[in-house]
């Protein structure tokens, strides 16, 4: 089993990586991408930045979680398979 720590992002979350990689047993983080809007990509270099600002505190980015699904693919709707291809 990897410990991790839920982590929002260096602009949403007031516990830093600094703090976080001083818990005991704390090996990476389970990282999202809050500032992406819901049906809009996930660009490799985006991803990138994440995994390289994690891992420069000694951590790994283990997880990625809260990926925003948009409306239309929830509801449903014709417009949902556009977003689904994302």
């Amino acid at each position: 089993m990897k410990m991790t720590f839920r982590w929002f992002g260096s602009k949403d979350d007031t516990v830093t990586l600094d703090q976080i990689r001083q818990i005991p047993g704390i090996t990476g983080v389970v990282g999202m991408l809050t500032d992406i809007p819901a049906g809009e990509v996930w660009s490799e270099e985006r991803i990138r930045e994440l995994v390289v600002e994690v891992n420069s505190y000694g951590l790994e980015l283990e997880v990625i979680e809260s990926v925003n699904v948009h409306e239309d693919i929830k509801l449903g709707l014709s417009t949902r398979d556009k977003y689904i291809e994302n």
